[in-house]
């Protein structure tokens, strides 16, 4: 078969099967608010879908239009943000509602080109609103659109490569249904995520088996094909958990660094496992003046896997009479920690700890 024609054949049906046999039910589907569509994309970035679906119900609920959105409490939307992660999507995402709120009147751009210039937005999500939303011929391409592409045509390019990108977003736009780019666009991506999976695919289900270069080459599990490791950072992450007078001794995480915007315990960050005397021996300890310390507990390790690291945290609990607060750090009460937005990694320590975070549960 030809290039065209197998191009063709691909598009004709994936579009049968998208609208004979797939169920796939999201909150977002066939939505053409440009707001919720954004909304839902930012969200699903680095989220699965079984995640992201209740935070983007939260969203909606509580800032349901890019206005209420723009005029939120960084707090507040931090604070529901809490527990996705990649928390700069989060920071971008206040950014972007605040600029087409007060540059825009609160109407949201109308071309993919014009999208692609918000912060946070990429090719791949400009064009799901540019699809979505306005019914424009822009494709999507995503971690799904690359697999159900590379195995159906044999596209062995790495895809994480500068010529790999190139080629499957000429691929994309190439079988996209230009007089149906929404329906196109949900149907490639449901495809991915329900049959032509990542692991154990379903291709005995699978309407384009006959057609597909990887099942009759019997190398589905070789495509698509990655051309760099991911290699990952190990850090050691000791918190001093200091409790004075019913308040506890926190921060706000700042400068380029995961977490941003968040909120956590004084931490001292080490290259290698420390002893937790060690630490306590610490000259930032030393520089708090603590008075009457009593050591509390020192918690088990947690560990958090991160995309391109993973931390290791261990807990250390201490009881002062009075402390000297350093700069940028604050003594906040009890009963209000529950109003702040920690890492997971902190919020699983003070889930185990409840006796003396009980609002955390």
């Amino acid at each position: 078969m030809k290039k065209q024609q197998k191009g063709k054949k691909f598009t004709q049906l994936l579009m049968l099967w998208h609208e004979k046999d797939n169920t796939r039910q999201m909150p977002w589907k066939g939505e053409k608010d440009p707001y919720k569509i954004w909304l839902s994309e930012i969200i699903l970035q680095q989220t699965r879908v079984e995640q992201g679906t209740a935070y983007f119900n939260r969203f909606v609920a509580k800032y349901p239009n890019i206005t209420a959105l723009a005029n939120a409490q960084d707090t507040d939307v931090f604070k529901l943000w809490e527990g996705l992660g990649y928390y700069n999507r989060c920071k971008n995402m206040l950014a972007t509602s605040r600029f087409i709120w007060s540059e825009l009147n609160a109407v949201f751009p109308h071309t993919y080109e014009s999208l692609l210039k918000l912060k946070g937005v990429g090719p791949y999500t400009a064009a799901a609103i540019a699809s979505f939303a306005y019914d424009l011929p822009n494709a999507v391409v995503d971690g799904n659109v690359y697999r159900v592409l590379a195995r159906y045509f044999g596209v062995s390019t790495p895809v994480d490569s500068k010529e790999g990108k190139a080629q499957f977003t000429e691929l994309a736009e190439q079988v996209l249904d230009p007089a149906n780019s929404a329906l196109y666009n949900q149907a490639i991506m449901d495809f991915g995520a329900t049959i032509c999976k990542p692991a154990a695919p379903l291709c005995s289900l699978c309407p384009l088996s006959k057609h597909c270069v990887a099942l009759q080459g019997n190398i589905v599990g070789e495509l698509p094909v990655k051309d760099k490791k991911l290699i990952r950072r190990k850090r050691w992450f000791y918190y001093l958990v200091i409790e004075s007078n019913e308040k506890f001794l926190v921060k706000k995480r700042t400068g380029n660094d995961i977490w941003q915007n968040l909120h956590e315990f004084l931490l001292i960050e080490t290259r290698e496992p420390t002893a937790s005397n060690d630490i306590l021996a610490s000259t930032e300890i030393g520089e708090l003046q603590l008075n009457n310390v009593r050591l509390l507990n020192v918690s088990d390790t947690l560990q958090q896997q991160l995309t391109h690291q993973t931390i290791y945290a261990t807990f250390i609990a201490l009881h002062s009479e009075s402390i000297l607060v350093p700069d940028g750090m604050e003594m906040v009460e009890k009963n209000h920690m529950e109003e702040l937005a920690f890492p997971r990694i902190i919020n699983k320590y003070m889930e185990q700890t409840a006796s003396r975070f009980p609002e955390a549960v």
